[in-house]
């Protein structure tokens, strides 16, 4: 059943498509997770660019997303709805930049900006309760991503 705040989106609207996720974000139960999985075939899409173009297309997605999320959040009438999920396929791209190929990589990558998107140790938190909005939205979860980032980095250093 969907929430009936969500029934004011209108996913044949590309911006409102996008900040769901392509509907992941409308899963009744994690639609956090549900939208990192969306990320991850996203993801392996266009893992075999340079890593300049890899961070150019995820600034682009970034600044894109800020966008998507408030058209949603504005549609929605409800700040950082969970359903909104294009922060959390541009943070777990973060999370795998220059990441090593392999799909425990892929794996790992998941898990780790899973933890930190849930958690949002500080300062995440910090921004999460401050800045709202597309901005606020997206903010948070690039923070995850490049908490995220850094971990699968030592983790392949330290594994290599």
């Amino acid at each position: 059943m969907i929430k009936p705040e969500l029934k004011r989106l209108n996913l044949k609207n590309p911006r409102h498509l996008l900040a769901v996720g392509f509907g992941a974000g409308l899963s009744p139960k994690a639609p956090g997770t549900m939208g990192t999985i969306v990320a991850i075939p996203l993801y392996l899409l266009v893992s075999g660019l340079s890593t300049p173009w890899f961070i150019a297309l995820l600034a682009l997605g970034f600044l894109v997303g800020i966008w998507l999320c408030q058209g949603a959040t504005d549609a929605i009438g409800m700040p950082d709805h969970g359903a909104i999920v294009w922060d959390e396929v541009i943070g777990f791209g973060v999370t795998m930049i220059a990441a090593p190929a392999g799909w425990e990589w892929v794996l790992a990558g998941f898990v780790l900006f899973r933890l930190f998107d849930v958690l949002k140790p500080w300062p995440i938190s910090w921004f999460d309760r401050r800045i709202h909005g597309g901005l606020g939205i997206m903010l948070d979860d690039l923070i995850a991503g490049l908490f995220a980032l850094i971990c699968m980095q030592l983790l392949a250093g330290w594994l290599s």
